[in-house]
């Protein structure tokens, strides 16, 4: 799908849960199409940390290498000055707050090999009374080093926006009423039903920017004549 219509879809990212961010060569494949992605990966997954020193060489044999840890493990371990405390955005229930931190780091291939140069995001969420970590999140990108952590957080954090565009659209626009017998339709009923939610988006934020001259009654007792300091003065016919 990114092969045949990515060139002409804006977009800045390539997000997914950890189903897609498990596959070392999937990630790879992004990588050399010019993607840039975060992607969820599973708290076990083995990675070594570039910012390590590796062990001293004893003068004899290979020169080691840097251990490998996974994921779960190597957060832990974290002394509590690591992290940052970063608000994402508002939600539903106040503002959304994580504690984030990042790190340049090499992950193990499905080959048991190591892999390309990464960026380990670690997003950590507490309870509301901001004394117990509730869950723990841990992606892999290839972006530039030096990306800011705020901008990870914003990207983890939007699967909630998604989720909720596609709930919108199931209860407004029927995306899950389909009755079809091949993939076409209901790759065309998909389209349509996301078409008319983004219609009906772009309607309710057009309503909460309208003037509320626009639609008035067309009798001459109902014109707005001018706008005083944000206040209508209308013409009560006198």
């Amino acid at each position: 799908m990114l092969e045949k219509n990515g060139p002409v879809l804006p977009h800045r990212w390539i997000a997914g849960d950890d189903e897609m961010g498990r596959p070392y060569w999937f990630r790879r494949r992004l990588d050399a199409l010019g993607e840039r992605y975060l992607l969820a990966v599973p708290s076990n997954t083995s990675m070594r940390d570039v910012a390590v020193e590796p062990p001293a060489a004893s003068g004899r044999g290979r020169p080691p290498k840097r251990p490998w840890q996974a994921v779960e493990a190597w957060s832990q371990a974290l002394d509590e000055a690591a992290w940052h405390r970063l608000d994402v955005r508002d939600g539903s229930k106040g503002p959304l707050v994580v504690e984030a931190v990042k790190r340049r780091v090499v992950s193990r291939t499905h080959r048991r090999q190591q892999g390309s140069q990464e960026t380990l995001v670690v997003l950590r969420s507490r309870d509301r009374d901001q004394a117990q970590v509730v869950k723990v999140d841990y992606y892999l990108s290839n972006a530039a080093p030096e990306t800011p952590l705020g901008e990870f957080a914003r990207v983890a954090k939007a699967e909630h926006r998604i989720e909720e565009c596609l709930q919108r659209s199931k209860s407004e626009a029927g995306l899950s009423d389909y009755e079809v017998r091949h993939w076409t339709g209901w790759q065309h009923h998909q389209t349509l039903s996301l078409l008319a939610t983004w219609f009906l988006v772009r309607e309710t934020e057009r309503g909460k920017k309208m003037d509320p001259c626009d639609h008035v009654p067309a009798d001459s007792s109902g014109h707005c004549h001018n706008l005083v300091r944000g206040v209508s003065v209308w013409d009560d016919g006198a």
